[in-house]
C-alpha cells in the first residue's frame, strides 16, 4: 500500500515514477487518461459507456463531499454531453486519506468497479491487493453511489509500494474483459500480476 495522495500536484504528462515511489493520484489519472484514449480509439461503444473517474473526484467529491456536492459530482459523472446517463462502468480509485486530520493524505489505494448495466440494482466490486485494507472506505462510497458490494477475489501484493500499481493495472485488465462483453461472474483479479516496468514506460 503506502501511496501519497497529492491534491496540489498538477501538471499531468511525462511523469517519473521510481522503481520503489508510491502513486500519486496524477499517476493514476494520467494512467486513466492514456487507457481512455486507447478505449475511444479501438472500442468507441465501450468508451461512451465506461468512466474512468478521476482520483480527486472519487475521494473528495464522492466519498467525503455533502450530499449535494456528491450528487452534482455523480450525475456530471454519469451523463453524456447531451444529458443522457450512458455510464454502464465506473471505475473508482479508493484512498484511505483522512476526511478531517490534513496530515493524514492517505497511504493505500484500492479499486472500486460499479457495473451500472442494471440502472435498478446496480453492483460493486472492491479490489484491495493488501488484505483488504481499504473494505471500510470502499463500503462507504459503494453506498454513496446505492450500489451493493458483491465478494471479488483479488491478487495480493507482496511490497509495501505497489498498490497503485495494482489499481492502474486492474483497471486495464478489468476494460480488456468488458471489451470482450465478459459478464461480471469472471471479473476477479486473482491472476494479476502488476508491471510497474510497463508503467513507467507508459506515464514516461
Amino acid at each position: 500500500p503506502l501511496q501519497q495522495v497529492d491534491p496540489s500536484i498538477e501538471g499531468r504528462s511525462g511523469l517519473s515514477l521510481d522503481h520503489t515511489e508510491w502513486l500519486g493520484d496524477q499517476h493514476i489519472q494520467t494512467d486513466y487518461e492514456l487507457l481512455m484514449q486507447d478505449l475511444q480509439r479501438n472500442d468507441p461503444d465501450l468508451a461512451a459507456r465506461t468512466r474512468l473517474i478521476d482520483p480527486l473526484i472519487a475521494h473528495y467529491h464522492l466519498r467525503l463531499g455533502d450530499e449535494s456536492t456528491a450528487l452534482s459530482a455523480f450525475q456530471r459523472i454519469v451523463n453524456d454531453q447531451n444529458g443522457r446517463d450512458t455510464a454502464d462502468f465506473l471505475f473508482l480509485p479508493v484512498s484511505d486519506a483522512s476526511a478531517s486530520d490534513p496530515d493524514r493524505r492517505g497511504t493505500h489505494w484500492s479499486l472500486l468497479l460499479v457495473d451500472r448495466r442494471n440502472r435498478e440494482g446496480p453492483a460493486a466490486y472492491h479490489y484491495d491487493s493488501f488484505r483488504g485494507q481499504n473494505n471500510e472506505f470502499a463500503a462507504m462510497l459503494a453506498q454513496r453511489l446505492g450500489t451493493r458490494l458483491e465478494p471479488v477475489r483479488m491478487t495480493q501484493q507482496r511490497n509495501d509500494y505497489d498498490c497503485g500499481v495494482f489499481v492502474v493495472d486492474g483497471t486495464r485488465a478489468l476494460v480488456r474483459r468488458l471489451a470482450r462483453r465478459d459478464r461480471p461472474a469472471v471479473l476477479h483479479l486473482d491472476n494479476l500480476v502488476a508491471d510497474r516496468e510497463q508503467l513507467q514506460r507508459r506515464l514516461s
